[in-house]
């Protein structure tokens, strides 16, 4: 992937306290006294990657990249108690406080589009900047499309597996029936249901499927915590008071400006989702890239994104 920065490692790593339960995992990337950049990651529960980091020319920009309640190095692993989008909400804005930072550019894709939304509605005197990827409102049609019915018609190989796991006469639900099996008492039980769920968004994130992927997402401690607190979140409609709250409040963030990237046969957030958020907001500009599904990791929407935060260095 020549067209990404070089890899690079941390020049500072963080373990912050934020509730009485939870610790996150926290990286300082590229330039201490650069233009601030927070990475919010997808999921939710999905956790960071080194691969992220190259998004970012290092000369030029101050990259922190963290770890969600209950994701990849935070503590405890794969917790669903005070994990809600509020509180991450929160965590974010006391990240930026801990590093002193005024505003900075939030950068988020598929749940971290989300999130990075929220956080810009709750907190918008804190964002330079939006640079969203795959856009995911979290709304009951998006969630239906994907874990009821829509992308099985597209990917009905993938889905037999995601779809048999469930008893026929729990089909009619199956966010309920999987959020049943993974929060069961039974750790086999638990674990089987995390393996099916995850086996499933990574079989269809791709344009072309990636096997690499698929055997990534169903390790053990990926897929315990991204399968739990994606159906957490996703059966508690993401904790908000209302189903599309993201629109219903997009005037809180009218005068951020905002660039969204999304890839034209995304099975696992349609297209249509980034439409209706750009739209709907009257400062964003709309990429539909047309070679590319749901991936950060797809070559034209890597290249996108990176165009376009060089192209934020002026900002």
């Amino acid at each position: 992937m020549e067209y990404l920065y070089p890899e690079i490692e941390p020049y500072k790593t963080h373990r912050l306290k934020v509730s009485d339960i939870h610790e996150i995992y926290i990286e300082e990337v590229g330039n201490p006294e650069g233009s601030p950049v927070v990475f919010l990651h997808g999921g939710p529960g999905g956790g960071i990657h080194s691969f992220y980091r190259r998004f970012f020319d290092p000369k030029h920009y101050r990259v922190i990249l963290f770890d969600q309640r209950g994701a990849g190095n935070s503590t405890p692993h794969a917790d669903l108690r005070e994990n809600t989008t509020h509180n991450l909400v929160s965590d974010i804005e006391v990240i930026r406080k801990f590093f002193k930072i005024d505003k900075w550019i939030v950068f988020g894709g598929s749940w971290g589009s989300t999130l990075a939304l929220c956080y810009a509605i709750h907190h918008p005197a804190s964002v330079k900047a939006l640079a969203l990827r795959g856009i995911f409102l979290c709304r009951p049609q998006e969630i239906k499309w994907f874990y009821q019915e829509g992308a099985s018609n597209i990917f009905p190989d993938a889905w037999e597996s995601y779809r048999d796991f469930i008893p026929i006469d729990e089909r009619h639900d199956f966010v309920k029936a999987y959020y049943k099996r993974l929060t069961s008492e039974d750790a086999s039980i638990r674990m089987a249901a995390a393996k099916t769920w995850s086996i499933w968004e990574a079989a269809t994130s791709k344009l072309f499927q990636d096997e690499d992927m698929m055997s990534a997402f169903s390790t053990d401690f990926f897929a315990e915590a991204f399968a739990r607190i994606e159906c957490h979140y996703f059966i508690n409609n993401i904790f908000m008071p209302s189903e599309n709250f993201i629109l219903d409040n997009i005037d809180k963030i009218k005068n951020i400006p905002g660039v969204i990237v999304q890839g034209r046969y995304d099975v696992v957030c349609p297209t249509q989702s980034a439409w209706d958020l750009h739209k709907a907001w009257s400062q964003s500009q709309l990429f539909i890239i047309p070679d590319a599904g749901h991936s950060l990791s797809e070559p034209g929407i890597a290249k996108k994104l990176i165009e376009l935060m060089d192209l934020y260095k002026d900002l």
